[in-house]
């Protein structure tokens, strides 16, 4: 199992706190210290599952819109998006919680031409309103004649979004392009007259489940 990059130190911190628990309990030979030591085992196993970053495989194509995130599709409608796409698009949002893996995707390949960072608040993803009003990272891919944006949105618990795209990038469909931490959601913004292929309360894998077809 490999793991994030960004999760390292974290991983590394959680392992150091439990070694000094196991180490002041066998000087101490005390129960308290070896139930506290346990316990930190169990953080540091927590902390990297939640940061795993496993391989992904699954439909490759350039009219496939495959999907950015793990999670649970929560939200699926027309509304404007005038930032990248400028006007009318469908969107498909993916809320993800602690127990997913948060490494997020490329849905298309192309290249990058729009990244927009936008400060905000820390309300509940899930809220219809966190779209706008939450902390975000947006990503806009040209890929033949179509735009695709994909938003980061930060959450009540999630306060750390990380990108790696810049401008010019080239965007490859499934590969790695950041992660938010501790629990989020992802929108993913396709033209009017492409066909949705998932549903909600389905639970998508990131780089796997085609989200939508592009017209």
């Amino acid at each position: 199992m490999s793991f994030a990059r960004e999760g390292i130190p974290f991983i590394l911190i959680a392992a150091a706190l439990a070694a000094a628990g196991y180490t002041a309990a066998l000087a101490r030979r005390s129960w308290p210290l070896w139930l506290l030591a346990f316990v930190l085992t169990l953080l540091v196993l927590w902390v990297a599952y939640f940061f795993r970053d496993p391989e992904r495989t699954g439909p490759r194509g350039a009219n496939l819109v495959i999907s950015p995130a793990d999670g649970r599709v929560i939200d699926i409608r027309e509304v404007d998006e005038p930032s990248f796409l400028g006007g009318r698009a469908i969107r498909i949002s993916v809320f993800m919680n602690v127990f997913n893996v948060h490494v997020n995707r490329y849905p298309v390949s192309g290249t990058v031409a729009y990244v927009h960072y936008n400060p905000g608040k820390f309300i509940n993803a899930a809220a219809d309103k966190a779209s706008l009003e939450n902390e975000q990272m947006s990503v806009g891919v040209q890929t033949g004649t179509h735009k695709v944006l994909f938003r980061q949105i930060a959450g009540l618990i999630a306060r750390r979004i990380v990108t790696y795209s810049k401008v010019g990038d080239s965007a490859a469909q499934g590969e790695r392009m950041g992660l938010i931490r501790f629990g989020s959601r992802v929108d993913v913004f396709v033209p009017v007259g492409s066909t949705v292929t998932t549903k909600l309360g389905e639970k998508p894998q990131a780089g796997v489940t085609v989200l939508a077809e592009l017209p």
